[in-house]
């Protein structure tokens, strides 16, 4: 990437009197959708003009593609990520009776996910320092009933999977992987899929690998599996457009991942040095591919006021734990059943990072989150 856009990694921080002014999002993706428009319309006059069958290529050969780049043997796109983990979840057999342990700090969809396949899901901590689902409040959450561990590869890197391999050990129970926000990431120099029976993700258009709309994977090893997914996902498959949309941009991931893997080095350089801020930190034997960039700091909401207040577009990313946003009442968790998720949720912040934001706009992000600390 040119220096004038985004300098090396470690590049000395100059001083700057005064930086812009221009409203910084949390996530633009004007960079991305230049570098595939010519491509992605080339393509979609191509599938319409052939008419069903070119349509069902595209779907086709994207599938192939990203079961190629994630080290598969078989990919099915489908409609939602929502859907992808509930159609899996059926096609593993794990329904009414079964039990699924998911983490007490995703998103409130896995859980429905869960209970849309009939099986119910439980609630296990995260660790207090990666945030990843926690392998020893996972084991100690597992009963005779328990089928299946979902870990979530969270904020752009992976879960502690064969740590979680071995909760599963050689019972009954199955390991599935969400990988929506971590496409190229490794642990250990694998990817999602390695440790897992399954793997499931999302392209919502904001994800390191998104669609124009919505649309979801399953992807997996096992042929028999392989073939129940089939069988189950042809009224939710992926639309042939967002298809051709993701094929254009899977061939760019690589280098947006660069980008971002550049962006969070320059936060740490310029951040690392205020013990008023926790970085996040990659679990070691993780490649992290920085989804978003998330910290943690004291007296959260304020400095995110203040952040908003300069135009700059901070987020809140489960700032509520699944256990206590009102629709999970009915899985019977009181505040202070997941101290780490609990604590994690009241500081976290999540800076602006994406592919073609620029060293002067990640410099006043850290300005002023720094300003805003010492106010």
């Amino acid at each position: 990437m040119p220096e004038t856009q985004l300098p090396a990694p470690g590049a000395a921080r100059r001083s700057s009197p005064t930086l812009g002014s221009d409203p910084i999002p949390l996530v633009d993706l004007a960079l991305q959708h230049a570098e595939v428009a010519a491509e992605i319309v080339e393509a979609l006059v191509g599938a319409m003009s052939g008419g069903p069958v070119a349509e069902g290529q595209a779907v086709a050969n994207f599938e192939a593609a990203l079961a190629a780049f994630c080290h598969r043997r078989h990919c099915f796109g489908v409609a939602r990520g929502t859907d992808a983990l509930a159609l899996v979840l059926q096609a593993a057999g794990i329904g009414p009776g079964s039990e699924a342990i998911v983490p007490a700090n995703g998103r409130l969809a896995t859980v429905a996910a869960v209970i849309r396949a009939g099986a119910w899901p439980v609630l296990a901590d995260c660790d207090p320092v990666h945030h990843l689902l926690d392998p020893d409040d996972g084991g100690r959450r597992r009963t005779p009933r328990t089928r299946a561990v979902v870990a979530m590869h969270l904020f752009g890197q992976m879960a502690p999977m064969e740590d979680l391999a071995a909760v599963i050990g050689n019972g009954p129970a199955v390991l599935f992987e969400d990988a929506a926000h971590c496409p190229g990431a490794t642990r250990h120099a694998e990817p999602p899929g390695a440790w897992g029976q399954a793997v499931i993700t999302s392209f919502h258009p904001g994800m390191n690998l998104g669609a124009y709309g919505d649309g979801g994977a399953v992807l997996v090893d096992d042929d028999r599996l392989a073939g129940r997914v089939q069988h189950l996902r042809q009224s939710r498959a992926l639309d042939a457009a967002q298809a051709i949309v993701l094929t254009a941009k899977l061939r760019h991931l690589q280098e947006w991942n660069h980008w971002r893997v550049a962006t969070a080095r320059l936060y740490a350089q310029w951040l690392g040095d205020d013990d008023r801020i926790t970085l996040p930190a990659a679990l070691p034997g993780n490649e992290h591919v920085w989804h978003h960039y998330v910290v943690r700091i004291p007296d959260r909401d304020r400095v995110l006021a203040d952040l908003q207040a300069a135009g700059i577009g901070a987020a809140v990313h489960y700032g509520v734990p699944v256990h206590l946003l009102p629709a999970s009442e009915v899985l019977g968790y009181r505040p202070g059943d997941f101290p780490n998720a609990e604590a994690a949720a009241g500081e976290m912040l999540s800076l602006p990072i994406y592919p073609g934001i620029r060293r002067d706009q990640v410099e006043r992000v850290a300005d002023t989150v720094r300003r805003a600390l010492r106010s």
